[in-house]
């Protein structure tokens, strides 16, 4: 049979490496290398009938080959991708010993082979550490030039200082960066040559197995950067930062931290997912490797930025943090559809999982707020009632508190999320919850009106703090979740409070003026009208100097009541003088029993309620 073209081939190559085997081995050798990289399948035919035997002598010949192109690469002291050619020719000669290891492998029960196997996995390993190196060279060389010539939506856009002075001092601290409020941007945080000098390493690395270290020297040089941005934002972190954690739960540093957060998820981590991808490539052998890499930067700033939420969410449950932390949990919240997509792979399952807890926590700390705002009011002392039975600091901290916590319509979502059972103990709804603590108040508002001694001024009281309720909730985002029908009954109690005024305070003298219709006779009548026209006259003067004293907050309310009180009482006066007037045995004298006219009776009246409407300063 003739031969084939293969066949001829491998006879030629036969008899010239044979030849030139007898004087120079390293020829030879090098001669086996040109003909098997013609063909791959070429490879393992030229082994069997060239080497014959002795593998482990023609690998070895190929071994110091490889080793005396790839030392001086090894042993120079400058960057070996400072010049473009040698970069190419470092990586070519790792492809080689790359390949010469996996070829020979097969092989690897001969004796001779291991050890010139071992000496191979030798010098790729300082391959590997010469490229590691290299690698950290070009991040950080690219990052400096990437900085100075950043542009528009580069890294120097946003991260510039107010000050571009250079004052002298090495110690100063970090420039804080322009506010920003889109966050559309892509960072360039390296030049498109560096991130393919680095994908040309990162492919070598990880094919060769180092994949682990390619992505620690990574994420290592690319963490700095991400601290520093942060930084710049002015949110130094839990870690970084000498003030204690209860420090951090204030208005100023909780804004630093929105603003830190927000750009970290929208900004920092998506620019470096997508630096990620580019350097490590988008084939199945580098996805691992740069998910781990992606992973290991975002992690410690990922964890400090959800730390700084959960130290919010697991602080005191006091009613006054409610507004600090709703503010938390809204960017919390708004950001968990970024976290699901940026940290969607396995390495970066434990920050989705994260995030999505310190916002369930954020959820529970607020709920636990409503707890304790129950607890407080309460544990507000019955004893406490305000003097003229004005309107109490309770009520008014309690309904203003109320009014501001409803008009954040996140609030309501906190409670409808526990509401889809996925909490273990969900709470109620936040109508039922705030018609619960309205409930609450107007118990306690009750138990302190009973330390009124009179009647009248525990329905002051009530009428006082009724109204006021009545007020805040009408036309209000609170009224909207109490519901009108809760609106009519609270409107409808004050009325009550209103009559049990009239009945308890004005009924008294009103049956002072109540005329006998028997047929007395003359003396015996002036005697009981002026006896009558006396008490009056004291129990008036007692009722005026006392109700003078008394608070009527509301203005409508006060002019309610005294057009109540002269309704019922001047007619019911005005009858009693007429009569009073006609008896002929008082006659002319009737004016030195009369201590107060109608116009008196009026403007007593007017004078009621003339204390100021709240007494103390605070919530006792």
């Amino acid at each position: 049979m003739a031969e084939t073209g293969e066949e001829k081939l491998i006879a030629v190559a036969r008899h010239i490496a044979k030849t030139l085997g007898n004087t120079d081995n390293a020829m030879a050798d090098d001669i086996l290398q040109i003909f098997s990289n013609f063909d791959g399948r070429l490879r393992e035919k030229l082994h069997e009938s060239l080497s014959g035997n002795d593998g482990g002598a023609a690998l070895d010949q190929t071994l110091r080959t490889i080793d005396r192109r790839i030392s001086r690469y090894l042993t120079v002291d400058q960057p070996i991708w400072a010049d473009p050619a040698d970069a190419s020719s470092f990586l070519d000669d790792v492809d080689e010993l790359v390949a010469v290891i996996r070829e020979w492998s097969a092989m690897a029960d001969d004796k001779a082979v291991t050890s010139c196997l071992d000496r191979a996995e030798d010098l790729l390993q300082q391959c590997m550490f010469r490229l590691e190196e290299e690698f950290k060279l070009l991040i950080g060389r690219g990052g400096a030039e990437s900085s100075d010539n950043a542009v528009g939506g580069g890294v120097g856009g946003y991260l510039d200082s107010d000050d571009d002075e250079d004052d002298g001092f090495d110690d100063v601290e970090i420039p804080v960066a322009h506010p920003v409020s889109d966050y559309n941007i892509t960072i360039e945080a390296l030049p498109s040559s560096t991130i393919n000098d680095l994908h040309e390493i990162a492919k070598r690395m990880v094919a060769a197995g180092y994949g682990k270290e390619c992505s620690l020297a990574y994420s290592t040089c690319r963490r700095e950067f991400l601290e520093e941005s942060l930084s710049r934002l002015g949110f130094l972190g839990l870690q970084n930062s000498s003030k204690p954690l209860e420090d951090a739960d204030n208005d100023v540093e909780i804004e630093k931290w929105v603003k830190a957060i927000n750009m970290a998820v929208r900004v920092f981590y998506p620019s470096e997912r997508r630096l990620c991808d580019r350097v490590f490539g988008y084939s199945s052998a580098t996805a691992a490797a740069a998910d781990l890499s992606f992973m290991d930067v975002c992690r410690v700033s990922t964890m400090e930025l959800l730390n700084f939420a959960n130290g919010i969410a697991m602080g005191s449950r006091a009613p006054e943090r409610l507004f600090k932390i709703l503010d938390v949990y809204e960017a919390v919240k708004d950001l968990l559809p970024e976290f699901e997509v940026l940290f969607s792979d396995q390495y970066c399952l434990f920050l989705r999982n994260e995030a999505t807890g310190v916002w369930k926590r954020l959820g529970e700390s607020i709920r636990g707020i409503f707890l304790e705002l129950e607890n407080l009011i309460r544990r507000d002392p019955a004893k406490a009632a305000v003097p003229g039975g004005g309107l109490h600091p309770i009520t008014r901290y309690v309904m203003n508190y109320l009014r501001a916590a409803c008009s954040r319509p996140t609030l309501e979502q906190v409670f409808d999320d526990n509401l889809d059972g996925s909490s273990p103990s969900p709470s109620s709804s936040l109508p039922v919850q705030i018609s619960w603590i309205m409930e609450v108040l107007e118990n306690n508002l009750e138990s302190k009106s009973k330390t009124y001694r009179d009647p009248a001024l525990s329905s002051v009281f009530m009428m006082n703090n009724g109204r006021y309720i009545v007020k805040k909730v009408k036309g209000d985002e609170l009224g909207s979740l109490l519901g009108d029908d809760w609106i009519r009954k609270q409107t409808s109690k004050v009325r009550q409070h209103h009559v049990n005024y009239q009945r308890s305070s004005w009924h008294k003298i009103l049956n002072t003026l109540k005329l006998d219709n028997s047929n007395l006779s003359s003396n015996v009548a002036s005697k009981a009208l002026k006896d009558k026209l006396k008490l009056f006259n004291s129990q008036f003067d007692d009722i005026f100097r006392t109700q003078s004293t008394w608070a009527i907050f509301d203005e409508q309310l006060r002019e309610e009541l005294k057009i109540s009180v002269a309704g019922t009482l001047l007619p019911a006066y005005r009858n009693f003088l007429g009569r009073f007037y006609n008896l002929q045995d008082i006659g002319k004298y009737a004016d030195k029993h009369v201590k107060f006219s109608i116009e008196d009776v009026e403007a007593r009246i007017d004078d009621l309620f003339q204390a100021t409407a709240v007494a103390g300063g605070g919530r006792k």
